[in-house]
């Protein structure tokens, strides 16, 4: 459990799929790997929690999810699953999903966090359109939430479908959870990067992409 922080004082990103043991569990721990080598003792500004519409709660990491993590230089480590709720959807400042669905399932448990909530494709199409000198604020919190406003602002400028979605990679070989950490990498390190301030164009570096294929069986 994280200690309760003071309001105002940190940027809460909740990372929502279906089970939270493949996807969002993925996205969450990478995050976290990626924030803590760019911002330090100062990771604590942006929290990133995860949560599943249908969670298997309790559970670790999907075993090849979690190899395809290590390949990034992130461990699962303590990981556990837990259910989607109207207090973790309304409480964050920054919904991300893994697809359409999840993210009417979030408006449905917190209607009013629709202008905050969006897929993780989307927010990142949103923040490519969205020039830094637009976004205003002095500490990382404050621009943040201007930078989600922004986004809202933008969406209904740009026509959503499929390609918003990143598919499910539960009950399918290594190679698709490994397609999906790909996307999920792609797709969540330049968000990042926008929200603690890196630039419109993201950066290049975080968590390696440099993946190990030694193992093509389960991870232990």
């Amino acid at each position: 459990m994280h200690a309760p922080l003071a309001a105002g004082s940190t940027f809460r990103v909740l990372l929502v799929c279906t089970g939270n043991i493949c996807r969002s569990a993925m996205a969450e721990r990478l995050g976290r790997a990626y924030l803590e080598e760019r911002l330090g003792g100062g990771a604590g500004q942006l929290r990133l929690e995860s949560a599943g519409t249908r969670a298997v709660v309790g559970s670790a990491m999907h075993a090849d999810s979690a190899l395809v993590l290590q390949g990034y230089g992130a461990r699962s480590g303590d990981f556990r699953a837990r259910q989607l709720d109207s207090a973790l959807a309304g409480g964050a400042d920054l919904v991300l999903t893994m697809t359409r669905a999840h993210r009417n399932d979030v408006i449905g448990y917190a209607p009013r966090a629709l202008q905050r909530t969006f897929t993780l494709r989307e927010a990142a199409a949103l923040l490519r359109s969205i020039p830094d000198d637009e976004v205003a604020g002095d500490d990382l919190p404050t621009r943040a939430r201007a930078l989600v406003a922004r986004m809202a602002a933008a969406r209904g400028r740009r026509p959503g479908g499929e390609s918003d979605d990143v598919r499910d990679p539960i009950g399918r070989p290594l190679e698709v959870h490994e397609e999906v950490g790909e996307l999920v990498a792609a797709t969540l390190i330049p968000v990042l990067d926008r929200l603690i301030g890196g630039g419109s164009r993201g950066r290049a570096g975080g968590p390696s992409p440099a993946r190990s294929h030694q193992a093509s069986g389960s991870a232990a």
